[in-house]
């Protein structure tokens, strides 16, 4: 019997071993379970970090302070502020960093949309062909009616009405405007698209008289809107009077008017 139960139980030796098993190497259920602290992960484990990147790891640098989503709206408020000190302390007597206090931004949010007051006039300038440009292109679609003719000339008042302070900065400021470099094709980019201007607001085959007409209208809109906003009571009456007379010149009218009179 005793010899029996000395085979069954297990020795010393053999029970302390067993114990200490999992503590020689590292092996074990416990170093199969979790990596050891520090331990490089394994092909199929990623780390904490690979999961869950720091905050900007990988990205794209910041933008400069006051800088967002809203870039376009900080660009226009840019050009909002210039127009503002052309307007109250003339074009070369105003600097950038002037610009940049007014706004509540860094010098380095100012350089991220323009280098220079120049770039800033450029901008504006190019702004207002652009938007002339659009408006070439859908009156282009449109065919040769009264209420077409009716319809650009109102569109073209609201651009230049929206446009009003940059025409203001830009009469105000001749001298110093017209000795930027971007000046010297401003001429002929704006003739140019007063020829196509005078093309969509008449036939292709549209007689001399008719073409002077709608130059003579065009020009009557941007006038008025330069030298007479200032004049008008209202804004309404402003436009009242210079499509009126526009639409006069060019035999507009609207869907709800009355016969051709032209």
């Amino acid at each position: 019997m005793d010899e029996a139960r000395r085979r069954a139980a297990p020795s010393a030796g053999t029970t302390r071993a067993a114990t200490l098993a999992p503590e020689r190497g590292g092996a074990g259920l416990a170093a199969h379970s979790a990596p050891a602290a520090g331990a490089p992960p394994g092909p199929a484990q990623k780390s904490d970090s690979a999961q869950h990147p720091a905050p900007g790891a990988g990205a794209a640098p910041p933008p400069p302070h006051g800088e967002g989503p809203g870039r376009a709206d900080t660009r226009q408020r840019i050009q909002a502020v210039a127009l503002e000190l052309f307007a109250e302390q003339g074009y070369d007597k105003t600097s950038l960093r002037e610009i940049a206090e007014r706004l509540g931004v860094t010098k380095a949010a100012l350089y991220y949309h323009f280098k220079s007051k120049e770039d800033i006039v450029a901008s504006l300038v190019e702004d207002y062909f652009h938007k002339i440009d659009e408006l070439i292109s859908w009156g282009r679609t449109l065919p040769r009616t009264p209420q077409s003719r009716a319809e650009i000339l109102t569109r073209y008042f609201g651009i230049l009405a929206d446009g009003s302070g940059v025409f203001r900065m830009v009469q105000h400021n001749q001298a110093s405007v017209n000795s930027l470099a971007h000046a010297k094709n401003r001429e002929a980019l704006y003739r140019e698209r007063m020829h196509a201007m005078v093309g969509v607001l008449s036939a292709p085959d549209a007689p001399l008289a008719a073409q002077i007409r709608a130059a003579a209208a065009l020009a009557s809109v941007s006038f008025g809107c330069m030298f007479f906003a200032d004049r008008a009571r209202t804004p309404d009456e402003l436009r009242e009077a210079v499509l009126g007379i526009a639409f006069e010149l060019t035999g507009a009218q609207t869907a709800d008017s009355g016969p051709e009179t032209r």
